[in-house]
């Protein structure tokens, strides 16, 4: 989740995007006693693993908990169920560390266009035309991952930020309140979300 990592420099200045420190790969599968592993509807489990991380993220005693489970909630995310798609968006996510943003691009186009339901794809995209500084293309690729998953706290942060860049500081403010209900430690947010209630709501620090 890129986004919600670039929001820390964006607090300096304007920044990066969701969190990236994550591996995307699964952790091995229980073996069962039979040497056999067991058989287990893929979606279904994908979404209670979810539900239970998420859960387990708002509940968080300290940042370094939290940490753990919001890498645990990305690799999950990032598991697309087409083998293809997983190794293209690792592929992505490697060039947007080198800055090479261009083929990112490339790369998650082909990746949205190979599974269209995939989307952490949607939010990857979002982070790369956020550094292009293209706003209206990461805008309309963040609203689609929210109205998908409504949890998705990289992608709440990042409509914060842009909204915030375009003067709509009271659904920016709505935006952080959001991602910070979903995520209390998130870094950067409980500072800007101060400075949007002072100006918004007239707030005193």
């Amino acid at each position: 989740m890129l986004m919600a990592a670039a929001v820390a420099l964006c607090a300096a200045a304007t920044g990066h995007a969701f969190a990236q420190s994550s591996s995307s790969r699964e952790a091995a599968p229980e073996i069962k006693a039979d040497g056999k592993r067991p058989a287990r509807p893929a979606k279904l489990d994908r979404a209670k693993r979810l539900d239970a991380l998420f859960e387990a993220l708002k509940h968080a005693p300290n940042a370094e908990v939290a940490k753990i489970i919001e890498d645990r909630i990305e690799s999950v995310m990032l598991q697309s169920g087409s083998a293809t798609a997983n190794l293209l968006i690792e592929r992505a996510r490697t060039v947007i560390e080198a800055k090479d943003y261009d083929l990112s691009l490339t790369l998650l186009d082909a990746v949205i266009e190979l599974a269209p339901g995939f989307t952490e794809a949607y939010a990857q995209r979002a982070t790369v035309h956020y550094l292009k500084k293209n706003l209206v293309r990461s805008l309309s690729d963040l609203r689609i991952v929210v109205a998908r998953e409504p949890r998705h706290f990289g992608a709440l942060t990042g409509l914060g930020v842009i909204l915030q860049d375009i003067g709509e500081d009271k659904r920016a403010l709505e935006a952080f309140r959001r991602a910070i209900a979903i995520h209390p430690h998130l870094k950067a947010i409980p500072e800007l979300m101060r400075k949007l209630e002072v100006k918004v709501e007239g707030r005193e620090i």
